[in-house]
């Protein structure tokens, strides 16, 4: 993955997010194989170029390999010829009718189309600026139509015959996405960005429960079917870890990972340590927070009771061995309060994101969050929230007698604080209960109108007109119609 970079920093993200994919563009350059030259397209804009569309006879078991290329003159003459030899393997091996390579150059500056061009049996897609290592992919995608595509970069990193194992995945043991991991025994990825990805895959195995060691793997084969699925995704260097993002934090597809050799590029590498990291990073919050957003959330909320729980264990173990507690404890009880008041506030926030994701992605909400959400149905809600609101009564009573009988207040400051902490507590509840509540009522009114239940029985009354609908019962002739 880092062979691509970018030339043209000023574009902006919301463009890096779009998941248009149109099939002519400006700027666009394309050199098909021979016996398959690119077919004008009359309605196209001057300038662009209508990719072509590969054999539909090429059956279902085909992939088509893309490689996206910027300024990769070193190596992706060897790179592309190692996937042209790699053909026979493939189709042997993972029992593929074909194998298509389609490579794309993403602006580069050097003799990198001309590299190409020189390959008669390689379809060359070329943009005269530079789009983005994820604009580059999804151009490739585009020409494609077999039943599945694959990538993998122009730096002689990756082998292509491993291919099979990834197409195997995907034919043989239903993966919609299958990747190789460069983290395997042997690899030559710098000992930087390993550590990088073992981060991000941590991050990643935190938020979605589920494993992956490669995030960011710049080789593998997907369903074409299932590219749609995948989208939205971004035109930059973190499309990789973005598609990651939506594959484990949604619950819609399947992914399959491999450990694959991983060798050590040639050229000069495009990866910005700090600056893509960081790209890496949002686009993996921004994956759990439209699939999963109770999941960071709950961390948020997990983090502030310990910090909650560590500030204030010392005063509960005063007050428990001495019965009271010192005045110069005020600072850690009130700080442990605020915490307490932080955790309930996220974890009610998550109860509603759920809710809200599970509505939009139409799935049900279980587990934990589940059991959460239960606590404020119709019956529940009454007891937590009137528990609370007693004992926060019960804590300050003292106090309260004494100012309704005109005396001074004598109560300790420790029941204010829990008892203004108990009737937060309860107001946070309350709210969340009323938000879902509003949540339900708009899922039932956006939802088709049920038909009735039809009775058991029905017996129309004696003098009860014709129902609506029925033919009318024309009248017996008994012979005295038209009698004067």
């Amino acid at each position: 993955m880092g062979s691509m970079g970018r030339r043209t920093e000023a574009r902006q993200d919301a463009d890096e997010t779009s998941a248009s994919h149109e099939r002519t563009a400006p700027g666009v350059r394309l050199e098909a194989p021979a016996p398959r030259p690119p077919s004008a397209n009359p309605s196209a804009p001057a300038g662009s170029v209508t990719p072509p569309v590969l054999p539909l006879d090429r059956g279902a078991r085909a992939l088509t390999i893309v490689v996206p290329a910027l300024d990769e003159e070193q190596a992706l003459a060897d790179t592309l010829r190692r996937c042209l030899d790699a053909r026979a393997v493939l189709c042997q091996k993972a029992g593929l009718t074909a194998v298509e390579v389609v490579l794309v150059n993403d602006g580069s500056r050097d003799g990198t189309e001309q590299i190409a061009r020189g390959f008669d049996e390689v379809t060359v897609l070329g943009f005269d600026e530079n789009q983005g290592y994820g604009a580059a992919l999804k151009a490739g995608f585009e020409v494609a139509r077999t039943e599945l595509v694959g990538f993998l970069d122009a730096d002689g990193t990756c082998d292509p015959a491993f291919f099979a194992d990834l197409c195997r995945a995907c034919l043989d043991e239903g993966a919609d996405v299958a990747l190789g991991s460069r983290l395997g025994p042997g690899s030559e990825m710098p000992k930087v960005r390993r550590l990088g990805n073992r981060l991000f895959a941590l991050m990643l195995g935190v938020l979605s429960g589920r494993a992956v060691q490669d995030t960011a793997s710049g080789m593998r084969v997907i369903r074409r079917d299932r590219l749609p699925d995948l989208d939205p995704l971004p035109d930059g260097l973190h499309y990789t870890p973005a598609m990651s993002a939506r594959i484990l934090l949604g619950d819609d597809l399947r992914l399959v990972e491999r450990p694959m050799p991983y060798a050590e590029r040639v050229g000069r590498s495009k990866l910005s340590v700090v600056r893509d990291g960081l790209r890496f990073l949002r686009v993996i919050v921004e994956a759990a927070v439209c699939f999963r957003p109770a999941r960071p959330l709950l961390l948020l909320a997990g983090l502030a009771g310990a910090v909650s729980l560590a500030l204030g264990a010392g005063p509960a173990l005063h007050y428990l061995s001495e019965g009271a507690l010192e005045e110069s404890m005020i600072h850690r009880i009130l700080a442990a309060s605020l915490g307490v008041t932080l955790a309930a506030v996220l974890v009610e926030g998550a109860v509603v994101a759920e809710r809200i994701a599970a509505s939009a992605h139409r799935r049900p909400v279980t587990g934990m969050l589940g059991r959460l959400e239960a606590l404020h149905g119709p019956r529940m809600r009454w007891v937590v929230m009137g528990g609370l609101a007693g004992a926060a009564l019960a804590v300050s009573a003292p106090g309260l007698g004494e100012a309704l009988a005109g005396e001074a207040v004598a109560m300790h400051w420790s029941r204010v604080v829990l008892s203004s902490l108990l009737l937060v507590l309860a107001t946070v509840l309350g709210v969340t209960t009323f938000l879902l509540g509003m949540l339900r009522l708009l899922r039932a009114r956006s939802m088709p109108r049920p038909a009735a239940t039809p009775p058991d029985r029905l017996r129309p009354g004696a003098t009860a007109g014709p129902r609506a609908g029925a033919p009318a019962t024309a009248a017996p002739d008994d012979g005295s119609r038209g009698a004067p």
